[in-house]
């Protein structure tokens, strides 16, 4: 490998991790130890979740190399994930 890629993949990894502690932080602040569903966090949840599936997906999965249109399809699934997830969460909730 080369070391500018050894880099990148080390920068994507710190980010993963950063993105995962700060939802446990966020996690934690948030539920004082009662467990309790909160849209703030949830939806936070989910848009952490979102992003580090983009993110493995540019570098891991090595779709950052790939022709436009993966490139493309692939954007365009995570945010098509992020609409039907954030929507059924949130219609759910209108709904309870």
């Amino acid at each position: 490998m080369r070391p500018s890629l050894d880099k990148r993949l080390f920068a994507a990894w710190v980010i993963l991790v950063g993105i995962t502690l700060s939802y446990l932080l966020i996690d934690h602040s948030a539920g004082h130890g009662v467990p309790t569903a909160s849209t703030v966090v949830t939806v936070g949840a989910i848009c952490l979740a979102l992003i580090k599936v983009r993110i493995i997906m540019r570098e891991f999965m090595e779709v950052r190399g790939a022709p436009q249109l993966l490139c493309r399809l692939t954007d365009f699934w995570v945010v098509l994930m992020a609409v039907a997830m954030l929507g059924v969460y949130l219609a759910g909730r209108a709904l309870s």
